[in-house]
């Protein structure tokens, strides 16, 4: 009760055109103990905000005069980006992005793993090497071209050491404002979606790579071509037959890109 006698007591002072109470250290000592009491009796607030929302209403805000400096904005942004933070099953190192924020091609990965983790950086891992082989095969460094992924945040797991799992449609949701603020500051020419999770997250389509290869999407106005992640390439036999239907999906992105295409790069991985 001694509070809200308190408050009557000051506002009667205030009406009379009293600004400024001069208080001993005995009335601070009363007044800390009310304030710990109140803040003990009030409940938490909660406000749940589901995945869709999120990346809808969540505006993101890039600052900097180049499209480095507004790419590096988000990354700090995301460092602490409540909406992933909040659902508790992502892990706290951010993996941002990595090349070139001005490329005309731009890839699209899943979700870090440990050694993108320990690096910070996208596509680091034997998955990373492979991709680096590709792009070589196309005549791209890694440096020219933009990479980021879909989750910016490894997925968490129990007793997790070096184990890996994909991100959940939600996870992804949080990472979306992030991709689309980079599409927006990098405009590339093309976006290529690599593996399932990528094309998910992009295209909110269910669908398998098998079925959404060889055809040409969009995803905000800009063509986007869907293709094996290279992990997936690691697990494969040795035979080319996989290897090759990641390459005329290159192809493709190369012929969209304006590339030069030789005759010896329309055979790589040929039976």
């Amino acid at each position: 009760m001694a509070a809200p006698i308190l408050l009557d007591y000051l506002k009667q002072l205030e009406k009379q055109g009293v600004t400024h109470v001069g208080i001993d250290d005995h009335a601070r000592s009363v007044l800390r103990e009310l304030y710990t009491r109140g803040s003990a009796r009030r409940p938490a607030e909660t406000h749940t905000v589901k995945p869709s929302q999120r990346s809808q209403s969540d505006s993101i805000v890039a600052q900097g005069n180049t499209a480095a400096e507004k790419i590096a904005s988000l990354a700090t942004i995301a460092e602490t980006w409540q909406p992933a933070r909040a659902l508790g099953s992502l892990r706290d190192t951010m993996v941002f992005s990595a090349g070139n924020p001005e490329a005309d091609f731009m890839l699209v990965g899943e979700a870090p793993g440990f050694q993108e983790e320990q690096k910070r950086e996208p596509f680091v891992g034997p998955a990373g090497e492979k991709l680096n082989q590709i792009l070589k095969a196309m005549g791209l460094a890694r440096e020219k071209v933009y990479i980021s992924n879909v989750c910016k945040f490894r997925p968490a797991t129990r007793n997790q050491t070096t184990n890996n799992r994909k991100p959940s449609p939600e996870e992804m949701a949080t990472s979306l404002p992030f991709v689309k603020a980079e599409i927006d500051i990098v405009k590339p020419s093309v976006i290529v979606a690599l593996g399932g999770s990528a094309a998910q997250g992009l295209l909110v389509s269910d669908k398998p790579v098998g079925q959404l290869r060889e055809s040409w999407h969009q995803f905000q106005g800009i063509p986007l071509r869907v293709t094996y992640h290279p992990s997936y390439l690691l697990r494969q036999e040795d035979g080319p037959g996989e290897k090759r239907k990641v390459w005329e999906d290159m192809l493709a992105i190369m012929e969209k890109l304006g590339l030069p295409v030789s005759e010896k790069q329309r055979g790589y991985f040929k039976a």
